[in-house]
């Protein structure tokens, strides 16, 4: 008879055909079922991912917290645990074989535990990002499905948040998105990125969004996130950027990495935060306006 798969695998994609060969080759040995759901691409996504016996589901993108909790929510999954990732993420050859041991009938370590997080490996252009406190960053990649959540509320990225308990995985996950070796795509992502950014900030900022989770500088890798961005808040603005590449830059040697390395830290580490905090003053000057329009009506 047969064994069931335990584990599913869930791809996000959009003109994905320059990054999702690698991602789909690198699950090559892991007994999973593999789906992807794509928001309409023009390019080969679909057909690659057919080619490698992906299930393929379509949904409208609104952003990528709600297109995970729509993949949550409705795909066929039958599996208790499901590995998330981006079509520019690929597992190593170590990380791989690691989750095959963990997903053998033996193996107990999945008894105990809610989720997993990875160790990302972030290239840019070619170049590890090894430095700047950018190496190892942890994700939570593999969970249990009942037990995960999405927060709606980032409106950048997403994070997969789980209620119960955590551990890490030993190996790494290569995150290398190959469209932005050319440099003007990267800015127009990260020119929208900023924008939606700051709406996130001024809103979490206002008490309009409330954290998924409890600030805590020796809790998991989350926490101590949320608790560093709450710090981060507190900055003031045009100042935070210039304190933040220099140690990122400096302090933690972001300098060891090269060309690649100074264009990455930079411009992700400087320019992007400088553009957030851009966008945040023009929302505060909004507000302050309208304050001041209906402050200043007829008998007041």
């Amino acid at each position: 008879m047969e064994r069931r798969p335990l584990l599913s695998v869930i791809i996000l994609t959009y003109n994905e055909e320059v990054n999702l060969p690698a991602c789909l080759e690198s699950l090559k040995g892991l007994d999973c079922e593999i789906f992807v759901v794509d928001s309409g691409s023009s390019d080969a996504t679909v057909e690659i991912a057919q080619a490698f016996a992906a299930r393929v589901f379509e949904h409208p993108f609104e952003s990528h917290a709600r297109q995970w909790n729509w993949a949550l929510q409705n795909l066929p999954i039958s599996t208790d645990w499901i590995l998330g990732l981006d079509a520019d993420q690929r597992l190593t050859s170590e990380l791989r074989q690691e989750l095959v041991e963990l997903f053998t009938v033996d193996d107990h370590r999945l008894d105990a535990v809610d989720g997993f997080y990875v160790k990302r490996r972030q290239i840019f252009r070619g170049r590890w990002i090894r430095h700047g406190g950018y190496y190892p960053k942890y994700l939570l990649k593999l969970f249990r499905r009942d037990r995960v959540r999405v927060d709606e509320g980032d409106l950048v990225d997403h994070h997969f948040w789980v209620n119960g308990v955590t551990a890490r995985l030993k190996h790494d996950l290569i995150e290398e998105n190959l469209k932005e070796a050319d440099l003007a795509f990267w800015i127009e992502k990260h020119n929208r990125y900023a924008a939606l950014h700051a709406q996130e900030e001024w809103a979490r900022r206002n008490g309009l969004l409330k954290w998924p989770v409890q600030p805590s500088l020796f809790g998991n890798p989350d926490q101590r996130v949320t608790c560093l961005k709450q710090c981060w808040y507190r900055l003031p603005l045009y100042i935070r950027p210039f304190i933040y590449f220099f140690w990122r830059y400096f302090l933690r040697l972001g300098f060891l990495d090269g060309k690649q390395g100074f264009i990455f830290h930079f411009m992700q580490g400087f320019w992007y935060r400088l553009l957030v905090d851009v966008y945040i003053d023009e929302l505060r000057r909004k507000e302050k306006f309208r304050g001041e329009v209906h402050g200043s009506g007829p008998g007041r």
